[in-house]
C-alpha cells in the first residue's frame, strides 16, 4: 500500500516574475451568449411563425413552434392525435392567439400583418378578406342554397349581392356543379358539398387557404377529386394552401409536410410536386 502523501502547510505565494509571467499568458474572459433569437421570416413566405407557445391548461399545444410557409406552396400538417397539428393550424389563421409567439402574413411585403397583435374584429376581418378555409364537414349553412353559400361569403367580404351571386355561380360551374346551384346542401352528397366548400372558400380570391381535414370523410375516389380541385384552385393559380391531414395519401400532394410530436416540429420533408 503506498503511503499517504504528508499534509501540505498551504500554497506559498508565488514570486512576482512568475505572477506576472502567468498574467501573460491567461485567457480572456468567455463571452456572454446572446439570447437565441428566431430567424428572421423568409422573403418569400407567405405566412411565418416564431416561437410559437400555447397552452390548454396543463396541456402544451405547441411548444415553441418556428414555421415559415413559402407563397403559392402546399403544405401538409401530420402528427399523431394531440400533437398540436389543428392548434398550429388555428393559429397561423388567426382564429386562437398563442400564449406567445407570432405570426406574420405576407412578411417583407407592403401587405405585411402582425396577425397575432391584431385585435378581435381585426383578425375577423382578415379572415374573410385574405384566408379561405375548407373543413371536414364543410361547416356549411343548411338552410342556404349551394350558390348561396358560396356567394355569402363574397358578401360578408363586402361585395354587392348581385356580384357575390354571378361570382358564386361562376365558381360553382367551374367545379362542376352548375346543375346543383339551386339545391340544399342536405340535397347534395358528400363530395358535391366539399366542392362547394371550395367554391365558398376561394369566391374572395384569399392569399392563403387553410383546410382542416378536408377529405376525412369522404372515400378514396371523391377523395382525390376533391384533392385535385383544391390544388388547381390554390397553387396552380400561385396561391398558398395549409392543410392538416392524418392521411398519407393525401399529405403526398403536396410540395411540402411538416409532422409535430408534442407541440414541435419534429421533421419536415419537401417533396418538389406542387
Amino acid at each position: 500500500m503506498s503511503e499517504s502523501p504528508a499534509p501540505h502547510p498551504g500554497p506559498r505565494p508565488a514570486p512576482p516574475h512568475a505572477q506576472s509571467h502567468a498574467q501573460s499568458h491567461a485567457q480572456p474572459p468567455a463571452p456572454v451568449p446572446a439570447p437565441l433569437q428566431a430567424p428572421a421570416p423568409a422573403a418569400e413566405a407567405a405566412l411565418a411563425a416564431r416561437a410559437l407557445v400555447k397552452e390548454y391548461g396543463p396541456t402544451r399545444a405547441l411548444a415553441g413552434v418556428d414555421l415559415d410557409v413559402p407563397r403559392g406552396q402546399s403544405l401538409a400538417i401530420m402528427g399523431p392525435s394531440g400533437s398540436g397539428k389543428s392548434t398550429l393550424l388555428h393559429v397561423l389563421a388567426g382564429m386562437v392567439l398563442p400564449d406567445s409567439g407570432a405570426v406574420h402574413l405576407q412578411p417583407n411585403t407592403p401587405g405585411h400583418v402582425d396577425v397575432t397583435s391584431l385585435t378581435p374584429d381585426q383578425r375577423t376581418r382578415l379572415r374573410r378578406e385574405r384566408f379561405g378555409f375548407v373543413f371536414q364537414q364543410g361547416l356549411l349553412l343548411p338552410e342556404l342554397t349551394a350558390e348561396e353559400n358560396v356567394a355569402v361569403a363574397a358578401m360578408l367580404a363586402g361585395a354587392s349581392r348581385a356580384r357575390a351571386t354571378a361570382a358564386a355561380r361562376s365558381w360553382l360551374a367551374g367545379l362542376g356543379l352548375a346543375e346543383h346551384a339551386h339545391k340544399r346542401i342536405g340535397q347534395l352528397s358528400g363530395g358535391q358539398a366539399q366542392r362547394v366548400a371550395v367554391a365558398r372558400a376561394q369566391i374572395t380570391e384569399p392569399e392563403v387557404v387553410f383546410a382542416d381535414e378536408p377529405t376525412g370523410a369522404l372515400d378514396s375516389h371523391t377523395s382525390a377529386v376533391v384533392l385535385g380541385l383544391l390544388l388547381e384552385t390554390t397553387v396552380d393559380r400561385g396561391r398558398t394552401l395549409v392543410m392538416v391531414t392524418h392521411d398519407e395519401t393525401v399529405a403526398a400532394t403536396c410540395a411540402r409536410t411538416v409532422r409535430l410530436s408534442d407541440g414541435l416540429v419534429v421533421a419536415d420533408t419537401a417533396r418538389g410536386a406542387r
